[in-house]
């Protein structure tokens, strides 16, 4: 499984300290393509954000991500979301991620790990308040269970 492969790797620079289930969801932008598989993990580093981005695209690489057209299929995506309350705006990465309050198969796994997660560039927004403003939802079904292990 290429979520596992992925927390194998992370586990390596950084420790992971809870993962969510598997939130299936329509795909998001280019539609002719599969379902997406979306997950979300609490991880601790004594990275900097630039290195943990880096870090995270190394694990990318080797897993065979290509990327033939922006939101097309690819067989592994990693964001980094947020790290802890830093509010960053930079030619490579961007801290909270711009679309995190607008994308539902992000919104849901990150609340299950994190409920009450808010962060200041969100001023009095939640996580669930985000949820419950959503005028659309990729999130198909029911999450599943899965049984992460390092």
């Amino acid at each position: 499984m290429t979520f596992q492969a992925a927390l194998s790797l992370i586990a390596r620079f950084a420790s992971v300290v809870s993962v969510s289930r598997l939130f299936h969801s329509a795909p998001f932008g280019y539609t002719k393509q599969a379902p997406f598989v979306n997950a979300a993990a609490h991880l601790t580093t004594d990275l900097t954000p630039l290195e943990l981005l880096d870090h995270l695209q190394y694990v990318e690489g080797a897993l065979g991500k290509e990327v033939v057209r922006e939101n097309g299929p690819r067989i592994i995506d990693l964001d980094l979301l947020l790290f802890n309350d830093l509010v960053l705006e930079s030619d490579r990465l961007t801290l909270p991620h711009p679309e995190i309050l607008q994308r539902d198969f992000v919104l849901l796994p990150l609340e299950e790990i994190a409920p009450g997660l808010s962060n200041r560039a969100w001023g009095s927004q939640t996580l669930k308040s985000a949820i419950g403003r959503l005028p659309k939802r990729f999130v198909e079904k029911e999450p599943v269970e899965w049984n992460y292990r390092i």
